[in-house]
């Protein structure tokens, strides 16, 4: 005969055991425990303990003595981290607090950095840094944070598993960023060589794709499907634009920005989001802007009358299609690079920068991405209406023989008139307006500045 299984309580009480052991490594007491037992906040403790172990914790006066940093520094690097104040009384800082707070004095001192870079580098690390802990800690993110609803059991999972996984998270956030950092020393270096003095703005190519429809979409959406089309969206983004040369620079919601040293790359990427969207079951079409010229390069981010532009230039694309400025066609016809055809839109008169050119991008003989996608839908429609029209000849069928009489001639052709088809010829029907009702219909893109979109 088998052991019985373990009942709940049984489970519940061996994983106490462990979680009991487990702080008391980490330098708790038995009073904490039993606190935190009876408070049912076993598993915030155990999450306190072993991401910030600590012998001791200090007050913001305590720091200032041990490190002789007065507090308005101490305080003002805390902030740009992003942590929230704490109270003068309050003892929360740590051995690894204090050390973080010598490492900021210390870069300072020997000149590696001012105070002012230094508090923003530290603003720019806690912003990345947050992004990162919130992706990790949202729901359905990690096994390790698959809430039971008790303290304990959660407090078990959470140290089992994180034991493994944190200092494994913690080389390759290490990994990561020292491989970006010699990518990004790398083009700084490469921008002196090609006679860019410090100071002067590098020129880049900015790009902007901006999902159309995501206000829309995502109020019908459950959270779990928003979810899966942001995630989607994010994938596709990414994947193109690094693959072709280009680097992301930020996902705003439900749009990307980019930067490409020259224009054709950018050309390439521009017209490659906007197919591969185009293709994509899941999403809607991308509308695309690219312009070129000299950029502000602080903190990570791009900023100046190039980015400006190119921003404003997305918002009044047709979807599916890459609008590109005109000092960007300049710089795409002197690169020399074929497979490329612009065709010149009517003049755009664009929010806090005035009335300016504006180019439609595609490939050389190839069919425009909300061309493509727009014909495709054309096929689905026609499948759909097939199925209607069968659909409505079983119920016509079914109509007739319901009105006709019981008692008759059964050879007569009185069934009643249909309406809304008209033969084709071809044992299918065209769909028509009836009792003003709305028309099925495609789709339609609308045109840009007169004469830009075609109906098919």
């Amino acid at each position: 005969m088998s052991d019985a299984t373990p009942t709940e309580a049984q489970l519940r009480i061996e994983a106490l055991g462990r979680v009991r052991s487990r702080l008391l490594e980490l330098g708790c007491s038995d009073e904490e425990i039993d606190r935190a037992v009876a408070d049912d906040a076993v598993d915030l403790l155990m999450v306190d303990r072993m991401l910030v172990p600590a012998d001791i914790r200090l007050t913001q006066a305590q720091v200032a003595e041990t490190t002789d940093i007065p507090i308005e520094v101490t305080r003002r690097f805390w902030r740009a981290l992003g942590f929230i104040d704490v109270g003068d009384d309050d003892p929360v800082f740590t051995e690894m607090d204090i050390e973080a707070v010598r490492l900021f004095q210390s870069m300072v001192a020997i000149g590696v950095v001012d105070t002012d870079s230094a508090v923003q580098m530290a603003r720019v690390i806690g912003s990345a840094m947050a992004r990162i802990a919130e992706a990790q800690s949202g729901p359905g993110s990690s096994p390790l944070l698959v809430v039971s609803g008790d303290s304990i059991i959660d407090a078990d999972r959470f140290a089992r598993g994180a034991g493994e996984s944190l200092p494994a998270m913690a080389r390759l956030l290490e990994y990561v960023w020292r491989r970006h950092l010699e990518a990004g020393i790398r083009r700084a270096m490469l921008l002196r060589a090609r006679g860019s003095d410090e100071g002067i703005s590098p020129v880049m190519a900015v790009g902007f794709a901006d999902m159309v429809g995501f206000t829309v979409l995502s109020q019908h959406l459950s959270d779990e499907e928003l979810a899966s089309v942001v995630a989607r969206f994010e994938e596709l983004a990414h994947d193109t634009v690094v693959a072709l040369g280009g680097r992301v620079v930020k996902m705003i919601g439900d749009e990307v920005m980019f930067v490409v040293p020259d224009a054709t790359s950018a050309a390439e990427i521009g017209l490659s989001l906007a197919e591969a969207y185009a293709g994509d079951e899941l999403l809607s079409d991308v509308r695309v802007a690219l312009a070129v010229g000299p950029v502000l390069v602080q903190d990570g981010d791009f900023y100046g009358p190039v980015v400006n532009l190119s921003s404003r230039l997305v918002g009044v694309a047709n979807p599916g299609t890459v609008l590109i400025s005109d000092e960007f066609r300049t710089a795409l016809e002197e690169e020399g690079t074929g497979g490329f055809d612009t065709r010149a839109l009517r003049t755009r008169n664009l929010r806090n920068i005035g009335r300016v050119q504006v180019w439609k991008l595609s490939r050389v003989g190839t069919e425009p991405g909300a061309d493509r996608r727009r014909n495709v839908r054309w096929e689905r429609l026609g499948e759909v209406l097939r199925e209607l029209d069968e659909l409505r000849d079983r119920g016509e069928q079914l109509v007739v023989r319901a009105s006709r009489p019981t008692t008759g001639d059964s050879g007569q052709d009185g069934g009643p008139e249909t309406s809304g088809t008209s033969g084709t010829g071809d044992g299918g029907s065209v769909p028509v307006e009836t009792d003003g009702g709305d028309a099925v219909g495609p789709e339609l893109e609308a045109p840009l500045e007169g004469g830009d979109g075609s109906t098919p």
